[in-house]
């Protein structure tokens, strides 16, 4: 018999990225023990073949603990490359001039070939090239349509195929390479259920990704170019979730300009109900190291304190010598800022203000409603999800167990704050609603005898969107007695 591991006892998620370190289905299951509630498929690194077994040990979870998985794929994106050089390397000297032009031939310390023509088509007297991840900063001085002549403000050492980044101009590049779309096809082959698109910078570019998934996974956008800032609302419109990309963000931006614009994507997409991950550096000492500086203890606290979903793990889960420690301490900290008594106030800093709708009128007043006769849970019935994600974004004080006939359902709300999702039979009367509601709560230690639960619900049953039932019920205690050892699945 499968024994259900019991729901979180904090309401943020956490999302541990997969690699060497963590490919074992046993190291798998233990980070999945250990704190992570999804897992992040990097498809920038190996072949589509080697995540099949990766997505095959995340599904087996399932069998094992009772409970529906979530799996991201993280599409590579288009990677901007300088050419090579006769050498492999140079010194690129402060003050100098250097070249980019359009030649293969092997560079040299006064020019290298840039094989990325829709730079030459964007570029702008002014602007800058960052390379080699923001190491060396050269201004562009003039240009045509082979050529951009620049100057050195920052120098260094500069080798073959390192990164350029273009941090002030937006460049006509679609965000899905030739790699992505092959990437996203067998992802959404194999069934995972959210894609994270790289390299976003207007709303149109997630049309493209939204056309080739059709409906069969959630898109995520990930916020890493500084252009994405001037269209964020219209792009988080656009999207099934957000993801604060600090690192590439970090890159073309100077480090301070990069937490307030945290706050303000979070702060964005809480506000148009989108589930928000903050991503990059949370933990990195613990890459080498079995315990976090005080520093990165901070910085991830301060994300849940502002209401972000999730918070992520890269490295630290994928190479690091501490998968499961790193997992472990995310867990922790999660635990502990929801304990201070004073997160309450602080994670309802940003106001919410409800569409006015009625599932969104709903779903402030279940918020609400917890606090003022002190229910143990509010209890959605959901097809789509649309109403654990309304309920959500009000931050309600207690726990939402979210029951949903729909597998797929169940497994993309892995990455939504607060939400223990249930993938179980539709119900088909208001008093059977009522009565799964109370039988729910009890298997799944959301409430005991005496407890009282908010219901929301759509009637008619079984019709996606239609949330307009709220209901306060009391539990008795003896409603799984009485039902028997009758299956729910």
């Amino acid at each position: 018999m499968i024994k259900a591991l019991p729901p979180r006892s904090r309401k943020v998620r956490v999302l541990a990225t997969l690699g060497p370190a963590s490919s074992d289905p046993e190291m798998i299951a233990t980070l999945f023990q250990a704190g992570a509630d999804a897992f992040r498929i990097n498809m920038s690194h190996g072949d589509q073949q080697s995540k099949i077994p990766l997505i095959k040990a995340i599904r087996g979870l399932e069998e094992r603990f009772g409970r529906p998985t979530t799996i991201l794929a993280d599409l590579q994106g288009p990677k901007l490359r300088v050419g090579k050089f006769a050498d492999g390397k140079v010194m690129l000297e402060t003050g100098s001039t250097f070249v980019l032009d359009r030649d293969p031939t092997p560079g040299d310390a006064t020019r290298v070939e840039l094989p990325h023509k829709e730079i030459f088509a964007a570029i702008e007297p002014g602007a800058r090239l960052l390379l080699d991840d923001g190491k060396l900063v050269l201004r562009v001085a003039f240009h045509d349509a082979d050529k951009i002549t620049t100057l050195v403000e920052v120098g260094g050492a500069l080798s073959n195929n390192k990164g350029l980044n273009v941090p002030d101009v937006v460049l006509p590049m679609a965000a899905l390479t030739e790699k992505d779309r092959s990437d996203l096809a067998f992802a959404v082959e194999q069934g995972v259920d959210w894609i994270a698109l790289s390299f976003v910078q207007r709303p149109e570019d997630l049309m493209e990704a939204r056309g080739l998934i059709k409906g069969r996974a959630a898109l995520l956008a990930k916020i890493e170019k500084p252009q994405a800032i001037d269209r964020l609302e219209e792009i988080v419109e656009q999207c099934d979730g957000v993801m604060v990309a600090r690192g590439d963000l970090g890159v073309e931006l100077p480090p301070q300009a990069v937490p307030p614009l945290q706050k303000r994507i979070v702060e964005v997409s809480r506000r148009m109900g989108r589930p928000v991950v903050v991503a990059t550096q949370m933990l990195e000492s613990m890459i080498q190291s079995p315990s976090p500086t005080r520093a990165e203890v901070s910085d991830v606290a301060t994300a849940i304190y502002d209401g972000a979903d999730a918070i992520m793990l890269s490295a630290e889960s994928a190479a690091g010598a501490w998968p499961v420690e790193s997992v472990a301490m995310m867990n922790a900290i999660g635990v502990s800022v929801e304990n201070d008594p004073g997160h309450g106030d602080r994670v309802h800093f940003t106001a919410m203000t409800p569409d006015p709708t009625t599932a969104d009128a709903l779903a402030e007043a279940a918020a609400r409603i917890t606090n003022t006769v002190t229910a143990k849970a509010i209890i959605c019935f959901t097809t789509s999800g649309s109403t654990a994600r309304r309920v959500a974004r009000e931050r309600p004080s207690v726990p939402i167990l979210v029951l949903t006939p729909q597998l797929e359902t169940a497994r993309r709300l892995g990455l939504l704050w607060g939400c223990h999702a249930v993938h179980t039979r539709d119900v088909e009367s208001f008093e059977e609603m009522v009565a799964k509601s109370k039988r729910m709560a009890l298997r799944h230690g959301m409430a005991e005898a005496g407890n009282q639960v908010v219901l929301m619900a759509g009637v008619p049953f079984r019709t996606p969107g239609s949330t307009n039932v709220l209901h306060v019920t009391r539990i008795m205690g003896d409603e799984l007695a009485n039902y028997g050892d009758r299956s729910e699945a």
